[in-house]
């Protein structure tokens, strides 16, 4: 009886029925808290959280108003003497410049390319200014409008060889497809000759010795139709502003339009924009050069090689217009073997270029090639780069590619020979356009394309 009665008291003793609920909610508030916590981790998983990169629709961001491609200067674009000396250019040198903005706004940023420089860019003092009578490609300013740009607070900055630098936001209001004056002064120049410019700017800029970043006129100045070292000019909007970017060669770089006149297509194309419902919130950016090619350099990097730094990295871009192969297909020898592989090698090219840009989010809208019989060098007498542009342009309306397509050639050739410009649109060497002609294709963009992403 001894030992059962010490087995009996060594045994647990069953809890009371108010330690047992105590339990019993503690258990529950526990669960409860595990089922709480879960679920904050899942809707931190699926739902998108505010951040500094993603402050929410309403916030403004920053989208190119205008560009301008980079390219290494050649010999006869060079700056007159006495800007280009034999080691150094631009060495104590105003340089001022216009451009065409797209889009507006109240705050602004300019940025300066080195791309192709070899040594460092001192850039001693930027100014901005409205142009006088808001005219391109003059000399004088707006009495008034002149505003000193810093770069991380201080008047002057270097850029670093290959490198680029973005000025700090100004307040400086712009309004919609109006002009911009830039005035650069370089008091030691650059100590080589690798410029960065964009030598086919179909606008005047003016050259004078001495610091003129402030000066209403530049009494004196020497007139050059080029642009140089300046790239870029962002306006903070609000997030319904976005861009289009055109990639093509000297048919979008305007050559046979007027200079000092704004009338290549995308110019053009920026006119119609306005003309609707919310237009003015459509940047219209113009990557396009002078000889350029998809495949290999020419004048500028080839286009594969360029499309990260003048498409993909800019500011705001939802769209992108590829008019570009005919100086690839032109620059081919003319054997059946040398067309057939620039066929397919530039087919090849166009898929890739479709692929980056919709791996950004970038709607990609592909332009078929328009005709160059009659043009010396380009059409030959066995017709085999006219078969090799047919094919190709077959191939960008019926691939499905692209998200959509603009017929150029069909707007611009000869209805009674098809291979032929309209003879009233082209600037007479029967490949480029005059200002018409140009009209003409930004009249065949359907406008449709940028009411949505």
């Amino acid at each position: 009886m001894k030992s059962l009665r010490r087995t009996q008291s060594s045994r647990p003793q069953r809890p009371s029925a108010r330690t047992a609920l105590a339990h019993l909610v503690a258990t529950c508030v526990f669960v409860l808290a595990l089922a709480v916590a879960s679920s904050a981790v899942v809707a931190l998983v699926r739902s998108p959280q505010p951040t500094v990169a993603d402050p929410g629709r309403s916030a403004p961001h920053w989208v190119n108003t205008w560009t301008s491609m980079p390219q290494l200067t050649e010999p006869g674009n060079m700056p007159p003497a006495p800007f280009t000396g034999e080691r150094a250019v631009l060495v104590d040198t105003t340089l001022r410049q216009t451009v065409r903005v797209s889009t507006g706004g109240e705050r602004i940023r300019l940025r300066f390319s080195n791309a192709f420089g070899t040594t460092p860019l001192p850039l001693t003092a930027v100014t901005v200014a409205l142009p006088q009578d808001g005219r391109a490609g003059v000399s004088a300013v707006e009495p008034g409008t002149l505003r000193e740009v810093t770069f991380a607070g201080r008047r002057a900055t270097t850029v670093p060889a290959g490198a680029q630098v973005v000025s700090d936001p100004l307040d400086f209001g712009l309004r919609p497809a109006t002009n911009l004056t830039v005035t650069t002064y370089l008091a030691d120049g650059q100590a080589s000759l690798a410029l960065t410019s964009h030598p086919g700017s179909r606008t005047t800029s003016y050259l004078r010795t001495g610091d003129g970043t402030g000066e209403q006129d530049l009494a004196g100045a020497t007139p050059v139709n080029h642009w140089y070292l300046f790239s870029d000019v962002e306006v903070l909007s609000g997030r319904d502003t976005r861009a289009v970017a055109v990639l093509g060669d000297s048919l979008s770089d305007g050559r046979g339009s007027t200079t000092n006149g704004n009338n290549r297509w995308p110019d053009q194309l920026l006119d119609r924009l306005r003309g609707l419902p919310g237009g003015n919130r459509i940047a219209v950016l113009n990557q396009a050069a002078g000889g350029n090619r998809v495949l290999n350099d020419g004048l500028g990097p080839n286009a594969l090689a360029r499309l990260d730094r003048d498409v993909l990295a800019h500011s705001g871009v939802s769209w992108l217009i590829v008019f570009e192969g005919v100086n690839d297909i032109g620059t081919a020898e003319t054997t059946p073997a040398a067309q057939q592989r620039v066929t397919d090698d530039l087919i090849a090219a166009y898929r890739q270029i479709v692929v980056r840009a919709h791996a950004q989010g970038i709607r990609v809208y592909g332009a078929t090639l328009t005709p160059f019989r009659g043009n010396t060098p380009y059409d030959d007498p066995a017709g085999l780069r006219e078969t090799t542009r047919q094919a190709v342009n077959a191939w960008i309306r019926t691939s499905g590619a692209f998200d959509a397509v603009v017929d150029f050639d069909r707007a611009v050739r000869d209805p009674a020979d098809p291979g032929r410009l309209r003879p009233d649109l082209h600037d007479g060497d029967w490949l480029h356009l005059n200002p018409e002609g140009y009209r003409t294709l930004a009249a065949a963009v359907p406008a449709s394309w940028f009411r949505k992403g």
